[in-house]
């Protein structure tokens, strides 16, 4: 066996079926539902446990072959808020328990994601006696240390719950090297359970091919500088600072024909008002902000940019990213958490320290008065985002899976 031939896939606070960029959903979503997709391909069963978006949902979802997304009654997301889910993990857990004993699948492998799931999965590896492997995504210790003004830090409870992870799981998964050292020194973590695997891009659908055509069903002219914005829309992933930079760069250049696009929705206790602040910052004339959106037309609108602007205050990868950059767009990201790894800069995009709107509107102007420059990182681009295929972390996680089974049968 390699991997696993059966896993169960823990995600219970919010669905894999869910559209990125909207409530809770983000990453952690794409991440999930294109994994299984492609263990899926490589001949491994998948099941999915998460919890129902509404009552009356149908149990199971077969999204692809070899793929069950299972939904569990206990915190439906139009009626619990994600920070209540920690409450209703007990009935999640029931619900989970009731459908596997009448189903009666067997798994090799549990793969828990986020410390929710974790919590779950520490249980479930006791009582099934098969091996845990978790994927932390975000972690409360590293979120504290870059808390913003006005929001509360993360609860003690979630804190020992990532640290019952860290030092009870059969192996963890760490997207960058900077998140394994971190699980290693702000956790504890034994650096020898920590698998380092990047996740991937659809590849087939954030490609570069066809951006002379999606610019101009966008309305854009040649002297329009195009920036784009696409996540949650809440103070941690710093849409804020792109709409104070581009005041600046107003500011300092008024010759610079601007356009930003946003595409997302308000999340979470620090989630912004976004057209007040454009109002405030007198920008009402060149943001346009619209809903999440599938991920076939996300990718028409990074072909469509000129730059797309990764402002996170903190951030364990950046899927975003690497999307945009398979679109063969140049990405100005902060330089934090696993940005540096999807951003490589002065090559594919420029890292910014800090979230200064003037050194942000400094990176800006010099990929606006540089179009070859900018070009040429997003040709750069393009060829450094074909190297993350899903299909490669799905293979690099079978190899975790196969470590993970080895070190509990021994």
């Amino acid at each position: 066996m390699v991997g696993a031939d059966r896993i169960a896939v823990l995600s219970l606070h919010t669905s894999p079926l869910a559209r990125p960029g909207g409530g809770d959903a983000g990453g952690m979503n794409v991440y999930v539902r294109a994994l299984a997709r492609e263990q899926a391909a490589l001949g491994t069963a998948v099941d999915v446990f998460t919890r129902s978006q509404h009552d009356g949902q149908e149990p199971v979802e077969h999204p692809r072959a070899g793929v069950r997304v299972i939904h569990l009654d206990g915190a439906p997301a139009d009626i619990v808020a994600k920070e209540e889910v920690p409450q209703r993990l007990a009935a999640l857990e029931a619900s989970l328990r009731q459908f596997t004993q009448q189903d009666g699948a067997k798994y090799d492998v549990l793969h828990s994601h986020y410390w929710l799931s974790g919590a779950v999965g520490l249980r479930l590896q006791r009582d099934w006696q098969i091996p845990l492997v978790h994927s932390m995504h975000t972690m409360g210790l590293v979120k504290n240390l870059h808390l913003q003004p006005g929001e509360a830090p993360e609860p003690e409870s979630r804190v020992r719950g990532e640290q019952a992870i860290a030092s009870g799981a059969g192996r963890l998964i760490a997207n960058t090297l900077t998140e394994a050292c971190e699980l290693v020194d702000l956790y504890g973590a034994d650096e020898g359970t920590v698998d380092v695997i990047p996740p991937g891009v659809d590849l087939r659908t954030f490609r570069p091919e066809g951006r002379v055509r999606d610019r101009a069903a966008a309305g854009l002219g040649p002297d329009t500088f195009h920036l784009v914005f696409a996540g949650r829309i809440q103070a941690l992933k710093g849409p804020q600072v792109l709409l104070a930079a581009a005041a600046e760069l107003r500011r300092q250049r008024p010759d610079v024909r601007l356009r930003i696009s946003i595409t997302g929705e308000a999340s979470g206790a620090a989630e912004l008002d976004l057209p007040a602040l454009a109002t405030q910052l007198g920008l009402d004339d060149i943001v346009a902000l619209s809903p999440p959106v599938e991920p076939a037309e996300l990718a028409a609108t990074f072909r469509s940019a000129d730059v797309v602007a990764v402002p996170s205050f903190s951030e364990s990868f950046g899927l975003v990213a690497l999307e945009a950059q398979a679109c063969g767009t140049p990405v100005v990201a902060t330089n934090v958490g696993g940005l540096p790894v999807a951003v490589s800069h002065g090559l594919t995009g420029l890292l910014v320290d800090g979230h200064d709107p003037a050194r942000w509107a400094g990176a800006l102007r010099e990929l606006h008065d540089y179009p070859e420059f900018r070009r040429r990182l997003g040709a750069n681009a393009a060829v450094h985002a074909s190297s993350f295929g899903w299909e490669q972390t799905a293979a690099l996680t079978a190899h975790s899976y196969q470590l993970a089974v080895d070190h509990f049968r021994r």
